[in-house]
């Protein structure tokens, strides 16, 4: 999914790091990417003239100098804020702790933890053992990131599982940025690593229950669709055996252990449609087996726990219901309902524990845990006073446990994770994250406004500023996504004070195309109604502008990846009512994209988007795609950020947008382009050049508010 949930594109602008460009003279004008003509015929025999097509050749040395002239040109143009985007930096550092570690959650003998260290960029992987009253003994370092990171621009961990008996541990690395890993797998009781076990991996691992048998997903190497199962048995030699082979092309699969230990499962899944195989995890070499055969539209997910499998599924059911099964049955011939679905109530998630079942639930576009016996006897949701928030399920390892770990936070509290005794209904807050710079959450106001669409939809606005603001119109940055039914909820930033101090105010527009009202608020907003994303996001706009919170020239859009499309597609839409947008990583070449099935992504992409060789499709994506409906107009600010190696929205559709946009729009307001010239989708890595990234675009914002 070209999705981008952290709102961060890092690049490396101060502090003595490198810059993205490598000019040392800044430029006179801005660059003026050349013309080549191309033309690509539509399914509606209509011809698309695309003069800057050529930028896609990644190893093109002009193409190179190109961006790296863009650079150059947003470096001097952004070379009168360089003291403010240090104040900022310095701010932002000084607000997050740098020595600071997670809550330790247990698994068996053992309880895992990481920590950051001043002046590091990575986190550190622990455990400590197991004692009476908790971690006890010395710490073990499973994996020091910042010494794995070393000599690297780029550097990226994931897929971290810990065999079964706790003696060995798979963890998966990225120096690139294009998510392509290699695995390794690190003894724990020697400090060996078999470095480069299996290379251009996927990044997904489990153990069998033999502690010697991985299994792990490919990806093929031009799409990066993840469709192949491998099984690695450690010490063996040979070929790794191939388990399973997803020969549909809209289809990726991806690997996990269920939630007793007792089964790995298979999922082959897109847009609309899921497909489950199972097998024993004590039975490595075992035959898979089709736990319920894909149907187009039925979507569903398989966990075991409790000695049954529960499948949460759309069958007969727009928000989800929950369903249990015999273990060893297959087919839904044996499914029996245990909850049912609810109009007004979407079924996220569960987890399952001895004696009681947490199901995450959504409602009103609020995050709810409700927490029940397995017999019936007690069904209670746990309750929060704040207008908007998050709760959600933390580090639940264990399942013999009547200690239920979750996490709160809303747009003035912190992250937050608390102990739930789910019998006695008693909390206990073991950890805030610490916001340093005397922060007082009584010093801001969070609110949630219900805005009427131009179809009469209300949608539901969160918004933050400072309890002291002026009176009248404020700056406001309203942030949106409003796709993949990703819901986009009202999170706290510690980076945000910065911009919360100086005037403005931050908004998220709940728009459609998220599930944060259910099914049916996604469905709404994709394929043929994808516009109502857009059109609710410029009406939340409107309204607020109309309500006194902020005003044309003060209020900023910001999308990230399909909230780019978002951003781009508003650009186009209402180009009078934003002063401002930041486009980060912006998916906005939607036709030439969805046409393109050797891009990552294409395939299994055509149920949230359409397929642009149907006509119907072709035309209504032609419709709002940023990047075909560039005009000779004037447009807002535009502050544009990409990674060079992204494997979700290829660099060269912010490229050309910027592009098309230079030659056509009439006004002179900005617009700069900036590429991370070794990162991908979700930026550079390293927190403190995450911190520098906030600043600049912070910096540029604050420049063009006046403020």
């Amino acid at each position: 999914m070209r999705t981008f949930p952290v709102l961060i594109l890092t690049s490396l602008i101060m502090s003595g790091c490198q810059t993205p460009s490598s000019s040392s003279t800044a430029p006179a004008e801005a660059p003026r990417a050349k013309q080549i003509p191309h033309v690509l015929t539509g399914a509606l025999g209509d011809e698309r003239h695309d003069p800057y097509y050529w930028l896609r050749e990644r190893e093109n040395p002009e193409v190179i100098a190109h961006l790296e002239a863009e650079n150059a040109w947003t470096e001097a143009q952004m070379q009168h804020t360089a003291e403010r985007q240090k104040e900022l930096f310095e701010e932002i550092k000084g607000r997050i702790k740098q020595n600071d570690s997670s809550v330790p959650a247990r698994k068996g003998d053992w309880y895992y933890y990481s920590r950051t260290v001043d002046g590091k960029q990575y986190p550190i992987h622990c455990r400590r053992a197991a004692g009476p009253e908790g971690p006890s003994g010395d710490e073990q370092i499973l994996l020091d990131v910042n010494a794995l990171a070393e000599g690297h621009e780029f550097f990226s961990v994931t897929g971290m599982r810990v065999s079964p008996d706790a003696k060995l541990l798979a963890y998966c690395t990225d120096t690139r940025g294009r998510r392509i890993y290699t695995l390794h797998v690190k003894n724990l009781e020697t400090g060996e690593v078999q470095e480069e076990l299996v290379d251009e991996m996927a990044g997904n691992v489990a153990w069998a229950n033999d502690n010697r048998t991985l299994f792990y997903t490919k990806q093929d190497p031009q799409t990066l669709r993840s469709h192949l199962v491998y099984r690695h048995e450690l010490g063996a030699g040979g070929e790794d055996a191939l388990v399973f082979d997803e020969t549909d092309e809209t289809f990726y699969c991806s690997i996990y252990r269920s939630r007793s230990g007792e089964y790995l499962f298979i999922h082959s899944g897109q847009t609309i449609t899921d497909e489950v195989r199972y097998l024993r995890a004590d039975d490595p070499r075992g035959a898979w087996q089709v736990f319920e055969p894909r149907e187009r539209g039925h979507e569903y997910g398989v966990d075991h726990a409790n000695g049954a499998f529960w499948v949460r599924t759309n069958l007969e059911a727009t928000n989800f219901r929950l369903m249990r099964a015999e273990a060893g049955a297959t087919g839904r011939v044996g499914w029996q309902e245990f909850l049912p679905a609810r109009s007004e109530v979407f079924l996220e998630g569960m987890e399952a524990f001895r004696d009681h079942l947490v199901v995450v639930e959504r409602e009103n576009a609020l995050t709810r845990l409700r927490v029940m016996r397995w017999d019936g006897s007690e069904d209670h949701a746990i309750q929060f006073d704040e207008p908007a928030y998050i709760v959600a399920l933390d580090d639940n390892r264990e399942w013999d446990t009547d200690l239920l770990r979750f996490s709160y936070e809303s747009m003035t509290t912190p992250d937050s994770i608390y102990e739930y005794e789910m019998s006695s209904r008693e909390r206990k807050l073991l950890r805030r994250d610490e916001v340093l710079g005397g922060f007082d959450p009584a010093d801001y106001v969070t609110e949630r406004l219900w805005i009427a669409a131009r179809d009469g939809q209300k949608v539901p606005v969160s918004l933050v500023k400072r309890r002291d603001a002026a009176a009248g119109p404020q700056p406001l940055l309203l942030y949106g996504y409003g796709s993949y039914g990703s819901s986009m909820d009202p999170y706290f930033s510690a980076p945000r004070i910065s911009l919360l101090d100086r005037g403005f105010t931050f908004a998220i527009a709940h728009v459609r195309g998220g599930q944060e009202l259910g099914r049916k608020w996604y469905d709404d907003g994709k394929l043929l109604q994808k516009r109502n994303t857009f059109t609710d996001f410029i009406d939340c706009g409107a309204a607020l502008c109309d309500l006194g919170w902020t005003s044309a020239d003060l209020l900023y859009a910001q999308g990230g990846s399909a909230g780019g499309l978002l951003v781009g597609a508003v650009a186009n839409m209402a180009p009078e009512l934003f002063h401002g947008i930041v486009a980060q990583v912006p998916f906005v070449d939607v036709v030439t994209t969805m046409e393109d099935d050797s891009i990552p992504l294409t395939t299994f992409e055509y149920d949230e988007w359409g397929n642009p060789a149907d006509p119907v499709y072709y035309e209504y994506m032609m419709s709002y795609s940023p990047y075909d409906n560039v005009e000779a107009k004037d447009y807002p600010h535009i502050l544009v950020m990409t990674g060079l190696h992204d494997s979700q929205v290829q660099y060269w559709e912010p490229a050309k947008w910027v592009a098309r946009l230079r030659d056509r729009k009439t006004d002179d307001r900005q617009i700069l382009l900036r590429t991370e010239m070794h990162a991908g989708h979700g930026g550079a890595s390293g927190r403190y050049r995450r911190y520098e990234e906030i600043a600049f675009y912070y910096a540029w914002l604050l420049d063009r508010a006046g403020r």
